[in-house]
């Protein structure tokens, strides 16, 4: 279903699916293991950090990380994921063991996992859960029963692949409502220029996929030949949707997603789609107000079902129900989704093992229930008020910068110290706990569990339509390791998870904890101001509060970094797409600056002594860059030179020190050198 576009994400997880045959020599663990946020052994002294400062810092790291077989990439966000899931299992896995003494949420999240984990009752079962589904895709007897059909199969995977996807968000023209959104969806692979782009990687690829989706149809119960035409069906409807679709880069702008229709409208836009009995069959009948966020893709989707053959439409929804339940069903299904969505698109070599599926699938679905007991372990009022200490701090800085930029004037910095002030931090998990108590959970039943809590969850999203905003809600789970900015909410969001070591460390100084959890406060605060966030005003409306003239000159200073980080190369002749990763390398620059200037306020007045061989300059540098040490296949990085809005580590650092006359002067650098810029970039 539809999310928000604009809650920018510090770090894409991978997720590939599940094998009965992957084994893992690591248990579960009881207690959260602790790696220091700076680590002299990640380093390589032998590099001079003047010539290439990611290799000085993250060089001991990437020799000694190789990249696990059943991963697409390796980091230290990376291993903190890892280390958090196998500490939730340890959770799971105890009170999946124990009836006694169990609260009614630990029974459910320990039930989940234990009917997760059951391989055998998957292998028992077979595809005969998938059956009533496959039924009503094949009872569809024209278009005209598309519409509660969709709305069937969404309710019942949660998937958007079924042509569009459906769900609640902000109203762009006034944050304090929810209203409708629907957007473009229906595509198997993972972005819209995978199907119209034509170099020979992009038809290899194809060709994979459909091959895929072919084997796919097999183990559905097609013969060879009658699956290959089916897999050629799927691909031709999907091409035409995805010459449909905007651009990701086309998507960066909220005001080409912002199309507010009332039902009339909505109905013109698409001829013979009945929106009345779709809005029925989601249970939603009175909806008045839908935002649709691209006009163009609904009415080519109203075009292809009119002329599109019943049979062929209903040989689309039926890959699009396999495709969405397939990490929930038996070993061959989950085998052959491996097989492309990892193995050849990521290139990764082996299925990760069950526990970890099922423990994602726990977080997923159940994440507050879980996020009491990670919470309950690992997250003391300490930490959460030393995090918003810091949080603050670094706000004081960013209203000082603001205050005396030479490029804005009075009327549009009044505005955006406003919205400054209007920020609300999120540290840690929601003040309120979300009730999963009417989501019944068998022990025997996986796919069962993962249906009744999508479709729970699903009917509490739409429920949200028509009502007023609650603030309070988290688009993130407590044990989540990530955190986000949603200007929308005007909110930055930390969940407990990215509040662990390596990423924040009690133990050590300072200089690092500002480099490292400083730099990410200070990146989801900036993207308040980037070239999406600045969009949006203090109450989290699309509004334009700018002076023209200051406009510009964001615009000129934002082409600035759009230049530079257009140069660096992902892998082979892959250059960043620097338009798509603007906002977040803007975020990166202004967030490493802002944690910089904070760190000096909070330590003015102390002695700073030097350690491990570094100043205390030098450690704040250096704890920054370590949370960017990674391996990546070139698989995954031509991929994510499509998809992903980030830069790679290497250029999340190097790409912002030489920018920094700090980081030149707590290196002794010297012009010339590749990490001193003669025309640096700065907005923030």
């Amino acid at each position: 279903m539809f999310r928000s576009s604009f809650a920018a994400a510090w770090l894409a997880l991978v997720l590939v699916a599940p094998s009965a045959h992957a084994a893992d020599p690591a248990g579960p663990l009881t207690e959260f293991p602790y790696t220091p946020s700076l680590d002299p052994t990640s380093m390589d002294t032998s590099a001079d950090p003047c010539v290439d400062f990611y290799q000085y810092s993250c060089g001991g790291w990437m020799k000694n990380n190789p990249i696990p077989s059943d991963q697409a990439s390796w980091s230290v966000y990376g291993k903190l994921y890892q280390d958090n899931q196998r500490f939730l299992w340890g959770i799971l896995q105890t009170l999946a063991d124990g009836d006694a003494g169990r609260t009614a949420g630990q029974q459910q999240i320990g039930d989940y996992f234990a009917a997760c984990m059951d391989e055998g009752a998957a292998e028992k079962v077979g595809l005969a859960p998938l059956q009533p589904a496959l039924a009503r895709v094949d009872a569809l007897q024209s278009a005209r029963g598309l519409p509660t059909l969709i709305a069937e199969l969404q309710l019942a995977t949660g998937s958007g692949g079924y042509f569009f996807s459906f769900g609640s968000n902000q109203d762009f023209g006034d944050s304090t409502q929810v209203i409708a959104f629907t957007d473009a969806g229906g595509l198997g692979l993972p972005d819209r220029d995978y199907y119209t782009d034509n170099d020979e990687r992009s038809l290899k690829l194809r060709a994979q996929y459909t091959a895929h989706v072919a084997r796919t149809f097999v183990l559905l119960g097609s013969t060879p030949a009658l699956a290959e035409k089916q897999a050629a069906t799927v691909l031709r409807l999907e091409t035409a949707l995805a010459r449909a679709s905007l651009k990701r880069v086309d998507r960066r702008d909220p005001y080409k997603l912002f199309h507010k229709l009332d039902r009339k409208a909505l109905q013109r836009l698409t001829p013979g789609f009945d929106w009345s009995a779709y809005f029925e069959a989601l249970g939603v009948a009175d909806i008045q107000a839908v935002n649709v966020t691209e006009p163009k893709f609904l009415q080519a989707a109203a075009r292809l079902w009119r002329q599109t053959p019943v049979a062929d439409l209903r040989t689309y929804l039926r890959w699009h129900l396999a495709h969405a339940s397939s990490s929930n069903l038996n070993a061959a299904m989950e085998a052959e989704r491996f097989a492309f969505y990892s193995r050849e698109l990521r290139g990764v070599a082996e299925p990760r093992p069950r526990w970890k599926h099922c423990v994602a699938a726990v977080d997923g679905q159940l994440g507050d229930a879980l996020g009491q007991e990670f919470v309950r372990r690992t997250f003391g009022p300490e930490l959460k008020a030393a995090t918003l200490q810091m949080a603050r701090g670094i706000e004081t800085a960013m209203r000082e910068d603001i205050e005396q930029l030479d490029w804005m004037s009075a009327p549009t910095k009044k505005r955006a110290l406003e919205k400054l002030d209007a920020i609300a931090n999120k540290i840690g998990y929601p003040d309120q706990w979300r009730d999963y108590s009417a989501v019944r959970i068998a022990r025997d039943d996986h796919f069962g569990n993962v249906a009744r809590a999508t479709r729970a969850e699903i009917k509490r999203d739409l429920a949200k339509i028509g009502k007023p905003l609650d603030r309070n809600e988290w688009a993130m789970t407590p044990p989540t390791v990530n955190a986000y900015y949603n200007p929308q909410m005007n909110d930055i969001n930390f969940p407990a998870g990215v509040l662990q070591p390596p990423l924040y460390d009690p133990k050590l100084d300072d200089a690092p904890n500002y480099g490292n959890t400083g730099g990410t406060i200070g990146h989801e605060l900036t993207h308040a101001f980037d070239d999406e966030g600045r969009q949006f005003d203090a109450a989290g409306n699309l509004k334009d509060w700018w002076a023209p003239e200051d406009a510009a000159k964001f615009e000129e200073r934002a082409q600035c970094i759009v230049d530079q980080y257009a140069q660096y190369v992902v892998v082979d002749d892959v250059r960043i797409n620097s338009k798509l990763t603007l906002g977040e390398d803007v975020a990166d620059l202004g967030g490493l600056l802002l944690a910089h200037m904070a760190w000096r306020a909070a330590t003015a007045n102390q002695q700073l002594a030097s350690q491990d061989g570094l100043t205390p300059e030098q450690r704040f540098f250096v704890g920054y860059a370590q949370w960017a040490c990674e391996n990546n296949r070139p698989e995954n990085q031509r991929l994510t030179a499509k998809t992903d809005p980030h830069s790679p580590g290497r250029y999340r650092v190097n790409g912002l020190v030489v920018n920094m006359p700090q980081f030149e002067e707590a290196f002794v650098c010297k012009a010339g050198q590749p990490m001193v810029r003669k025309d640096r970039c700065r907005i923030w």
